[in-house]
């Protein structure tokens, strides 16, 4: 594959493997008149192929522009797309440019009483069939586009195309995150080496809602079994002193033996059953035999 760019611009195998492990190369069944120079093959199947090396060299060619921007925050990514909200907040976040990710409000680069109004010196796109009202609101106020662009995608006011396969959560994920790394490579905060950039691709890639929901209940209750297992662990040393295992079972202690050896000496001094209830009857009798006496002497 031959490439126009310097040498320590140039794709690596390993780059190469990511972009089409991620299926950058598939386009759509229709292409756009604008997109067929980046087309490389038809499929029998009616798919568009798109150019690897091309892509390459636009998105370094991107990442240049981007890099070239004095104050990062002049530089505004944009994604309505539910698969690339996750990638432009992130790449705002290692490059310190601004994000819309979701719906873009009307007004935002044109109407100055906009609550969220912004004049960035350029804005990076995700879809331009999606996000067509950012592109017309730069087209305005002449802020350059570039855009990462399926074979069908429209090419109107916008400026450098990244021609990618937009459509999958991998192939919009990585391309943010190639260009990210680029860009940081480019301004020397990173150095041009493979483990350079300890920030994984996955980051970048969009999750379900669904899919983190369950993943935080399965990790609560792995939490719990393994605070369950630790508590078990030290029950028994804790409870070692109140241990019943080796009290005597009932019914096992021979009562001559245990009165021989002194075990059951508090029952000397413990009276009868019998003399308990005398007490218990003399009791009684004292308080109810002056009140006959008491009644004799009103009636004299």
């Amino acid at each position: 594959m031959s490439s126009k760019l310097p040498s320590v611009l140039s794709a690596t195998d390993e780059e190469i493997q990511l972009l089409l492990a991620a299926q950058c190369h598939i386009g759509t069944k229709n292409c756009d008149k604008q997109m067929e120079p980046y087309v490389w093959k038809r499929r029998p199947d009616g798919i568009n192929i798109i150019n690897i090396g091309k892509t390459w060299e636009k998105l370094v060619f991107a990442a240049r522009i981007i890099a070239a921007v004095e104050n990062p925050n002049d530089v505004c990514v944009i994604s309505a797309r539910a698969y690339g909200q996750r990638a432009v907040l992130k790449f705002a976040a290692n490059t310190g440019a601004q994000a819309i990710a979701g719906r873009f409000t009307p007004g935002n680069f044109t109407n100055y009483i906009t609550r969220s109004f912004k004049e960035p010196r350029l804005i990076v796109v995700t879809d331009p069939r999606v996000d067509h009202q950012a592109i017309r609101e730069a087209s305005y106020v002449n802020i350059p586009v570039i855009a990462l662009c399926d074979t069908d995608a429209p090419l109107k006011f916008v400026d450098v195309v990244i021609p990618t396969n937009n459509k999958s959560r991998h192939s919009t994920g990585l391309i943010w995150w190639l260009l990210a790394r680029e860009v940081l490579r480019l301004r020397g905060t990173i150095p041009r080496t493979p483990d350079g950039w300890n920030v994984m691709v996955d980051m970048f890639f969009y999750r379900d809602p669904e899919e983190v929901e369950k993943q935080q209940q399965e990790e609560a209750q792995n939490k719990a079994l393994a605070a369950g297992e630790a508590q078990a662990e030290e029950a028994p040393q804790g409870l070692s002193e109140w241990d019943v295992t080796s009290a005597p079972q009932a019914g096992s202690i021979n009562p001559s033996v245990a009165l021989e050896s002194g075990a059951l000496d508090w029952a000397a001094d413990t009276p009868a059953g019998g003399e308990w209830a005398a007490e218990g009857a003399a009791a009684s009798s004292g308080w109810a035999d002056p009140a006959p006496a008491a009644a004799s002497g009103w009636d004299a």
